[in-house]
């Protein structure tokens, strides 16, 4: 019996891919297409950078991931399933976890309630959602002494520790960063990239990179370039 294209993806281990993806905004000329024809295929386990000239598709491409915009032509498949068929509230909500170079925390909370409004949302049922939160914090390279601090108290790299244990909160299959090392100094950005490194490698989630930097691309497993795709 032969087997339908999406139980293959699923036994590759893939947990996302792209088919022929294509987006043009709906005032755009008939040919101008913000993205054109991308297809990509990511696996859990492994850590990709997704690079290219500005105005090449990035910003379209993580809408189009996120599941907040929708192909104009082809298909995205995440876990076996096409983003066209899923709740896409739900996708983001539970599924995938998203960070961002602006982190994204609301600064008149602590480190610790922004990751437990992310549980709330999600409405996780935690017994002690705090001791949870500090638990994530940890397993980011943050101690317990930052739990009750105010986001605008900790430093860049601190704040966007809190992002990555905020994004973990429910456990997603997959974690996509939007530059998330752009506003950080060098030595930071290598510890923030030894989280993600950990979190594809010894917990199996796919971590998606949209980056401009050289030390980024030089960490990932596989670069995606908008123009070509090179596996390492």
């Amino acid at each position: 019996m032969k087997k339908k294209k999406n139980e293959e993806i699923k036994e590759k281990n893939i947990i996302l891919s792209i088919k022929n993806a294509s987006y043009r905004y709906s005032d755009a000329e008939e040919n101008d297409y913000a993205l054109k024809n991308v297809s990509f295929d990511f696996e859990s386990g492994k850590i990709y950078a997704i690079k290219g000239r500005s105005g090449s598709g990035k910003t379209t491409l993580l809408s189009l991931i996120s599941g907040l915009e929708r192909c104009s032509e082809g298909e995205i498949i995440f876990d076996g399933k096409s983003l066209n068929m899923m709740n896409l509230d739900k996708y983001r909500n539970s599924e995938i976890g998203i960070v961002f170079q602006s982190y994204n925390l609301l600064p008149f909370m602590t480190a610790s309630e922004n990751i437990i409004l992310s549980m709330d949302i999600n409405g996780l049922k935690i017994k002690n959602k705090k001791e949870k939160a500090i638990e994530l914090m940890e397993k980011v390279g943050l101690k317990d002494i930052y739990a009750d601090r105010k986001v605008l108290r900790l430093s860049g790299g601190e704040q966007q520790r809190v992002a990555i244990a905020r994004s973990l909160s429910y456990n997603p299959k997959m974690i996509i960063a939007d530059e998330p090392t752009g506003n950080l100094d060098k030595q930071t950005e290598t510890e923030i990239l030894e989280i993600f490194k950990k979190l594809a490698h010894e917990e199996n989630k796919c971590v998606i990179i949209v980056t401009h930097s050289g030390n980024v691309c030089d960490s990932v497993d596989v670069i995606y370039d908008l123009k070509k795709s090179v596996n390492l």
